[in-house]
């Protein structure tokens, strides 16, 4: 077999825009180039990776100039985490750059005639925003370029954190994210910690075996916190063992859970969560309404910024209280209970039943008589019998 042929290095290439998925991009030669974690201004050498017809992928080897805009990353994972692409350019321009995606995409390459764009609202907090995050455990940490080039051999060593982007089985271990507010790292942090010295196994995903799967926590507004954690396997000693654990060195936590889940992937949607210690839900509130959040419930990751969305939301709906709604993918109905105050009625459609119950139930919370809500999907509920039952929406 003959060698694969070497793919030409491409110099001083200068990176003039952002696209999809952050991956930065140039032109040479009337081909678009994508680099990741780069940014305009920004002029490197490019390996090149990939070739295709219209475009070239590749990656940094070298810079010669550093773009005036770039600023240092606040989180010691950027770059490899892959969970945050944008952190090298300051926020205005992350806005920016995202509002000349939407336009291009609509009317650039979705030819879409469209009157003038308003701007992308922000976030009020850049960082600590997040009122979720899933942590995978895995018992093969990946290593940084940085490590692999000291020399030094490292046995295989466990993790609790992140998926390396494109590699299923690995995973990053995060000792500290930026996105959501504490206790969040404290509590992983402690978790891995009382694993590893209890000897606890951490999931191997190839393999499928091991005891710790994955660690999620939640929390809202008004301070509550959810800590779930996913075992692949039962031990019953062991599982209690690290659940007190858990209850005596944060008594903040306040609705204390676990999931066994042996099937190969982690999706937890049909999986049944265990109460351990506490409420099996959260309370967040939005405009005086409130919205029970449980274990598997949707609900926007940036609660701020749901309040704002769900404000644009009711004005573009442009109510004057004799409408009939739908609210098609409700989810757990916040947007439908949201808007039901404004609307004559408001009909939800959702795919999974469990969301459809929540949503009955925050309907209920609030003392909501106008909503009604179906489960099933969406293409298949919406007939024309539906339609002549719960009467035609105007929005």
């Amino acid at each position: 077999m003959g060698r694969r042929k070497e793919l030409p290095l491409l110099e001083k290439v200068r990176i003039s825009d952002i696209g999809a998925e952050g991956n930065a991009l140039a032109r040479v030669d009337n081909l678009v180039v994508f680099v990741p974690m780069l940014i305009p201004g920004d002029v490197v050498d490019v390996k090149i990776i990939r070739k295709r017809k219209k475009y070239i992928e590749g990656r940094a080897v070298k810079f010669h100039e550093y773009s005036s805009d770039r600023i240092i990353p606040k989180c010691r994972h950027f770059g490899i985490c892959g969970g945050c692409r944008w952190q090298h350019l300051p926020y205005h321009l992350q806005l920016k750059y995202k509002e000349k995606q939407v336009r291009d995409n609509l009317m650039r390459i979705g030819k879409i005639d469209l009157p003038e764009i308003n701007p992308i609202i922000g976030s009020t907090e850049e960082y600590f925003y997040r009122n979720k995050l899933e942590y995978s455990f895995s018992d093969k940490r990946w290593f940084t370029d940085e490590e692999v080039k000291s020399g030094i051999r490292f046995e295989k060593e466990p993790a609790l954190g992140f998926h390396i982007p494109g590699l299923f089985d690995r995973v990053l271990d995060i000792e500290e994210c930026h996105l959501q507010p504490e206790p969040s790292n404290l509590i992983k942090n402690s978790v891995r910690n009382y694993a590893i010295e209890k000897g606890l196994s951490f999931f191997d995903l190839k393999e499928q075996k091991g005891f710790l799967r994955n660690l999620v926590i939640r929390n809202a507004l008004d301070g509550g916190i959810m800590v779930i954690v996913v075992f692949f396997a039962d031990d019953e000693a062991k599982r209690k063992g690290l659940m007190d654990f858990l209850a005596e060195e944060y008594p903040g936590i306040t609705s204390l859970q676990y999931i066994i889940n042996s099937k190969k992937n982690s999706s937890l949607n049909d999986q049944n969560p265990i109460l351990y210690k506490g409420s099996d839900h959260l309370t967040e509130e939005m405009d005086g309404l409130k919205f029970r959040i449980g274990a598997k419930s949707f609900y926007q990751t940036n609660t701020k910024q749901a309040i704002s969305l769900y404000r644009i939301t009711r004005e573009f709906a442009g109510l004057s209280g004799k409408e009939i709604v739908y609210d098609l993918y409700t989810g757990t109905g916040t947007i439908a209970n949201y808007l039901a105050g404004s609307a004559e009625k408001v009909v939800g459609i959702e795919y999974v039943d469990l969301a459809v119950q929540d949503a009955r139930i925050n309907s209920g919370i609030n003392n909501i008589t106008n909503t009604i809500f179906f489960s099933g999907d969406v293409k298949e509920v919406l007939s024309e019998k539906f339609l002549s039952e719960n009467g035609r929406p105007d929005v």
